[in-house]
C-alpha cells in the first residue's frame, strides 16, 4: 500500500480542516464554484470526479470476465452482497439510527438528505481500493479482477433503479433525470473512454507510465473534492460536529455486516479462502467518489446527502484495513473446516 492509501485517513482529516477554514475565509469563492452548473450537475466536481476515476478505470481489465466462471461461487456470493444485501441494509440502518435512534440530535429538515447519502453511498462497490485491499490479504488476482469488471457492468444498468427505489422508499422525491444524467457522465462515459484508452495505451505499452503519472492527480483530486465539501458546509460542521460521528454509525456498521456475511457465506460454500478474502472486501468496501458526484448532482453541494457520503470517505480506510486484518487473523479458523476449493 502506498504512502497515500495508507494514511488516507490522516489526508482527508487534513483536507476537512483546510475546507472548513477555507469556507470561512473565503465564502464568496465558494458560492461561486456551487453555482458553476449544467442541467444540475456542477462543473468542477464534475473535472475532479473524473481525474478521481478514469486513472482507477484505467487499471481493470475487461478481458479478464471470461473467468468468472472459474469463481462462480466466491462471484456469486459478491454480487448478492453487493446488490441484493448492502444496499438494502444501508437504507435500513440509516432509518434505524437516523430517524428513530438519533432523531433528537439531527436536524430534522436533513434527515432525509442524510439517509439518501448513506443510499448513495452503498448502492455501488468499490473498484479501485479493493485491489489494494485483495492484495492485503493475499486474494487471488484474477477472481478480484473479473468480479471488479463484471460489478462495473452491472453498475452501468443497475445504479439508478436501485438508488431511485431505495429513495422512493425513503419517501425522498427522485430527480430522475438528474440521476440517469448521473449515471451517464460518472459511469457509463468514464467506463467507455478507460476501456478504449486501456487498449489504446497497452498497444503502445505504456499504460504502467501512464497510471504513474495520473495516480497523484487522482488522490490530489480527492482532496480538492474533500476541501470544496467541507468549504460549503463548514459553519453546519463547526455548529454540530456530533453529526459527522452519528452519521458514522451506520456506515461502519453496514461494512462490518455485508464483510463478514461475504465471509461467512464463502465458508459455507466451500470458496477457498484467497476467493474468501477478496469477495468480503469487495461486499463491504463503496464506491465513494461515485457516491460523492451523485449526491452533489443530487442535493447539491450544502445538502446532508454531500455530507453523508464524504463521511463514508473519512471512515472507508482505518474500518476496511480492520476488515482486512479480521480476515487474514481468521485464516485458520475459516480453511480448517472448511472445503477446498473456489
Amino acid at each position: 500500500m502506498g504512502l497515500f492509501a495508507r494514511y488516507l485517513t490522516l489526508w482527508v482529516f487534513a483536507a476537512i480542516i483546510a475546507g472548513i477554514a477555507l469556507g470561512s475565509v473565503f465564502p464568496p469563492l465558494f458560492q461561486a464554484l456551487g453555482a458553476m452548473e449544467v442541467a444540475h450537475i456542477n462543473l468542477p466536481v464534475a473535472i475532479l470526479i473524473w481525474a478521481m476515476i478514469l486513472p482507477m478505470l484505467l487499471k481493470i481489465d475487461y478481458s479478464a470476465l471470461h473467468e468468472v466462471w472459474d469463481h462462480r461461487r466466491g462471484v456469486a456470493v459478491t454480487l448478492a452482497i453487493n446488490w441484493l444485501v448492502k444496499p438494502f441494509s444501508m437504507a435500513l440502518l440509516g432509518f434505524l439510527f437516523l430517524r428513530i435512534l438519533f432523531v433528537d440530535w439531527l436536524d430534522p429538515d436533513q434527515i432525509d438528505s442524510y439517509i439518501a447519502g448513506l443510499i448513495l453511498l452503498a448502492a455501488a462497490p468499490c473498484t479501485a481500493m479493493v485491489f489494494v485491499w485483495s492484495r492485503l490479504v493475499g486474494g487471488h488476482p484474477q477472481f478480484t479482477l473479473s468480479q471488479v469488471a463484471l460489478n462495473d457492468v452491472i453498475m452501468i444498468f443497475a445504479f439508478a433503479p436501485i438508488v431511485g427505489l431505495l429513495l422512493g422508499v425513503a419517501s425522498i422525491s427522485v430527480p430522475w433525470d438528474t440521476l440517469f444524467l448521473s449515471v451517464l457522465l460518472y459511469i457509463v462515459i468514464p467506463v467507455l473512454l478507460a476501456y478504449v484508452g486501456r487498449k489504446l495505451l497497452l498497444a503502445r505499452n505504456a499504460l504502467g507510465q501512464v497510471l504513474h503519472m495520473l495516480d497523484p492527480i487522482s488522490m490530489a483530486a480527492l482532496l480538492i473534492t474533500v476541501v470544496l465539501l467541507f468549504g460549503f458546509q463548514g459553519k453546519q460542521i463547526l455548529a454540530q460536529p456530533l453529526v459527522i460521528m452519528l452519521l458514522a454509525v451506520p456506515i461502519i456498521i453496514q461494512v462490518y455486516f455485508n464483510s463478514m456475511l461475504a465471509y461467512w457465506l464463502n465458508r459455507k460454500l466451500g470458496v477457498a479462502h484467497c476467493v474468501a478474502g477478496p469477495s468480503a472486501l469487495i461486499g463491504a468496501s463503496n464506491f465513494f467518489e461515485l457516491a460523492v458526484a451523485a449526491a452533489i448532482a443530487l442535493f447539491g453541494f450544502n445538502s446532508g446527502a454531500a455530507l453523508a457520503t464524504v463521511v463514508g470517505v473519512l471512515v472507508e480506510v482505518p474500518v476496511m484495513l480492520s476488515v482486512a486484518a479480521i480476515v487474514n487473523r481468521t485464516r485458520v479458523w475459516y480453511e480448517t473446516p472448511a472445503k477446498s476449493g473456489r
